[in-house]
């Protein structure tokens, strides 16, 4: 099957809904985005790459930043992060304080905001510089050396984040956070600004499609540690709109408030899609149906 083809014929079919849904708007500069920008990219796993619409334009991350700093705590604390954070779908928004105040500050998943902030806790307790870390391994996953944080979008985040800085405090109180959150917060704020393509960000997530080996041969993960994230993307990755994701793509994915989402078929390709506009749930709209095109054309998924 020409994959190329398949994503081009897929934005074309798609381009009269350029625009649906809403952006997010509690920062400026993702208020400002053009929403009616929607880009693919497809990185199989020999490295072969294929991309339609706006798939080279870069934008901000956001949550699919957590899919490498969990890699990067799996990397340094490896099981005994678990003991800190849950492996279970929240079932509620990404920010639920009322959940984490239920379950005594262990948050339910590594990829909620509260998770989020335990993991990068984590990675900063074996490493020196957590912004510096997450970023370089992004930069060598991709291949993109020149991506960077957003600073403009990283101190909208901290002038905003005020339920993240609470989550953090709170669990700093029941002792689920051994660092600064001040630090933690800056660090976790930082990895949401990273922005990145389509083609950058796919070709960032394609050792989860490898067992956990970069396309250059070096060993991000072993193979069950690559499963696990892909088993968490799966049931967790799509804020509380996980069921419903999986049953309309069935891939492992983590999405983001900047309208990116990250999936991967094991042992085929990584794709990406953006496209700004959020449903209900904070996923892209126009992504989800895209990605939904694509499954049901090639006849795979992980089911």
């Amino acid at each position: 099957m020409d994959l190329g083809a398949l994503l081009r014929e897929i934005v074309q079919e798609l381009e009269a809904e350029r625009g649906c849904g809403e952006v997010a708007r509690y920062i400026p500069p993702l208020a400002r985005v053009d929403p009616r920008q929607f880009g693919m990219a497809l990185v199989e796993c020999d490295g072969t790459c294929h991309v339609a619409g706006d798939a080279m334009t870069r934008f901000s991350i956001q949550s699919i930043s957590k899919v490498f700093s969990l890699t990067l705590a799996m990397q340094h604390v490896r099981d005994d992060l678990w003991l800190r954070v849950g492996r279970e779908p929240s079932g509620t928004r990404f920010n639920s304080l009322v959940q984490l105040e239920h379950e005594r500050g262990i948050p339910r998943n590594p990829f909620i905001n509260a998770g989020a902030l335990v993991v990068t806790d984590m990675i900063l307790e074996c490493l020196a510089d957590a912004k510096q870390t997450l970023l370089d391994l992004v930069r060598q996953l991709s291949g993109a050396m020149d991506a960077a944080f957003a600073e403009d979008v990283a101190q909208e985040e901290a002038a905003t984040g005020h339920i993240n800085r609470a989550m953090a405090w709170f669990m700093k109180g029941l002792g689920n956070l051994k660092g600064d959150p001040d630090a933690v917060l800056d660090a976790y704020f930082h990895h949401c600004s990273l922005s990145l393509s389509c083609l950058e960000l796919a070709r960032a997530g394609l050792y989860l499609a490898r067992r956990g080996n970069a396309l250059d041969g070096t060993c991000v993960l072993s193979p069950r540690a690559t499963q696990r994230i892909n088993a968490m993307m799966l049931t967790c990755g799509a804020y509380d709109a996980v069921g419903d994701f999986a049953y309309r793509v069935g891939l492992p994915a983590k999405s983001g408030v900047g309208g990116g989402i990250l999936a991967v078929l094991p042992g085929h390709y990584s794709v990406c899609v953006w496209s700004p506009g959020l449903d209900a749930a904070g996923n892209s709209m126009l992504g989800i149906r895209a990605l939904e095109r694509l499954t049901e054309r090639t006849g795979l998924s992980v089911f």
